[in-house]
């Protein structure tokens, strides 16, 4: 109840998407309905599914490391950036790290996508501008956002040209920039707090 009170907007999205992945789970028919398709929504069917395949996920590993991820770092970000800040972030980063699969996919009939993965991104690059310096464990391996974030863009960029696996890599890239140039834009003086994070002015 304290997080729900704190932080409101986070708290809806992460119990909204734990519901709906589950439900779809077991609901083939709304899994269908609500993955992003760009074969279709190039055609103007379908736009919905921006938002609604955020909202859904293809099995429980899929969904645990996204809320595991969004847990951590979501709630903290609302309190520190704002509630209608975070949730136009949210929805905004769904919309534009799907765009590249729209552009690639737009003639590829078989292809889907689904996963918050996209807004994901831009929750946890927005929280390195605010906290270059924490530390993030990857795969038990301890290190600095900053790092991490730098490590995080260069892999995302790569697999995304090779595009040799079934992993939205462009969506990771694309939410991740949403994140930051939203941020920067949106709360004043966060770069100049970033600088003097780094430095140790701070």
């Amino acid at each position: 109840m304290e997080l729900l009170n704190a932080t409101p907007v986070a708290s809806i999205i992460f119990i909204f998407t734990l519901i709906t992945s589950i439900y779809a789970f077991n609901d083939r028919q709304l899994l269908a309905n609500f993955m992003f398709h760009p074969y279709t929504v190039s055609r103007g069917g379908k736009i919905y599914t921006f938002i609604t395949s955020g909202l859904i996920h293809a099995d429980w590993m899929h969904l645990f490391f996204n809320m595991f991820t969004f847990y951590f770092f979501a709630f903290r970000l609302e309190a520190m950036m704002g509630h209608w800040q975070f949730g136009l972030m949210y929805f905004l980063s769904l919309v534009l790290s799907d765009l590249p699969s729209l552009v690639k996919n737009k003639d590829n009939y078989r292809y889907n996508s689904l996963g918050a993965s996209g807004a994901i991104s831009a929750i946890l690059f927005s929280y390195i501008l605010y906290d270059p310096l924490s530390i993030i464990g990857v795969m038990f391996i301890p290190m600095p956002a900053i790092v991490f974030g730098v490590l995080y863009l260069v892999y995302s960029w790569y697999m995304g040209k090779k595009g040799q696996d079934n992993i939205g890599h462009d969506a990771h890239f694309f939410g991740a920039l949403t994140g930051l140039i939203f941020t920067i834009i949106v709360v004043p003086g966060i770069v100049q707090h970033f600088i003097e994070t780094l430095s140790g002015s701070r």
